[in-house]
């Protein structure tokens, strides 16, 4: 197998589809959805940095305040691809929260092994302050865009996710 895809990656071919496997250059940066993506998501963390800083949070403990304020009562494993951080990043971001007294963990009722994490009343006061920027920056994200094509973005989007998510939500 291995050599076949060396052989196939010599020829320029795709091993599954057998079509030509084109360079970055040849697709372009500006046609690169993932560049793209990236792009966009740098500018829109970026802009919050400010007032998520000025509230103590960071991108890590934004996003699990974020999801928090949505899905309560989240095992860690959950949250972490929910909020596209890694565990370990999260458990800390989670500790600084618990501290600050912005959520809480509770022992899951069904395996005293697992906790299960809740916004509290502050943490959703705080993320309260941070809303009003996120939502600007999401509107500014679609400043020209109609309503159709953002609804065909976003369902875009969610197929997309469908084809690379590793897990079943």
């Amino acid at each position: 197998m291995a050599q076949s895809l060396s052989n196939a990656a010599n020829d320029g071919v795709d091993p599954v589809t057998e079509l030509p496997i084109q360079e970055l250059g040849e697709i372009g940066l500006n046609t690169f959805a993932p560049y793209l993506m990236n792009r966009i998501m740098g500018r829109y963390n970026d802009d919050l940095r400010r007032q998520m800083s000025s509230l103590g949070l960071s991108t890590p403990k934004m996003r699990a305040l974020a999801i928090l304020s949505v899905i309560g009562g989240l095992q860690m494993s959950r949250l972490s691809v929910y909020a596209v951080v890694e565990q370990s990043t999260l458990s800390r971001s989670l500790d600084a929260l618990e501290a600050d007294g912005l959520v809480r963990r509770e022992t899951d009722p069904d395996d005293q092994r697992v906790s299960r994490i809740f916004i509290t009343r502050e943490g959703r006061e705080t993320f309260a302050q941070i809303w009003p920027h996120m939502e600007a920056g999401y509107q500014a994200m679609f400043d020209g865009v109609s309503d159709a094509e953002r609804s065909v973005f976003v369902a875009t989007l969610q197929k997309i996710l469908t084809n690379v998510r590793q897990h079943d939500f």
